[in-house]
């Protein structure tokens, strides 16, 4: 007694891509993704932290946005690093964070100034913001060195 045979109506795939090179193209894929969204992330959460830092509670100046300052950059260096796998990877979200607060500092052609020598919330969210990120780089810096995986 014989068998039937099953046939197939779809083509036989001849070249299928290494499993490796697949992967390795994934990998890179998902870490310039999250390389991309600490971008995003950094220019986002200055753009929040200066909208905060003029908020006020019955007149007077609250310090919220120094707050978020600190805990949002100790999220984005942290994303930033898993996500790129790199430790460089902390300067993704500062570099746009720092050039957002640079250009709120400088006064405009038409007088706006968003951050003000007299806004004592302002010039401490600079502060520790900058804070957080030197921290958050120096301790990728003195990190050991990653024990590779046996997979």
């Amino acid at each position: 007694m014989t068998l039937p045979v099953a046939m197939s109506a779809a083509p036989e795939e001849t070249a299928a891509p290494p499993p490796g090179r697949s992967r390795r193209l994934l990998d890179l894929a998902l870490r310039v993704a999250g390389g991309l969204i600490a971008v995003l992330g950094g220019t986002l959460t200055a753009v929040l932290e200066l909208l905060l830092a003029t908020l006020r509670v019955g007149g007077q100046l609250i310090g919220v946005s120094v707050l978020v300052a600190i805990g949002a950059n100790i999220a984005l260096s942290w994303f930033a690093h898993e996500a790129v796998g790199r430790r460089w990877a902390v300067a993704l979200p500062a570099t746009p964070w720092f050039v957002l607060m640079a250009v709120a500092a400088v006064r405009t052609a038409e007088g706006d100034l968003l951050v003000s020598g007299d806004n004592w919330v302002g010039l401490a969210m600079i502060v520790a913001g900058a804070m957080t990120f030197a921290v958050m780089g120096f301790r990728q810096i003195l990190a050991p060195p990653p024990v590779p995986s046996g997979d």
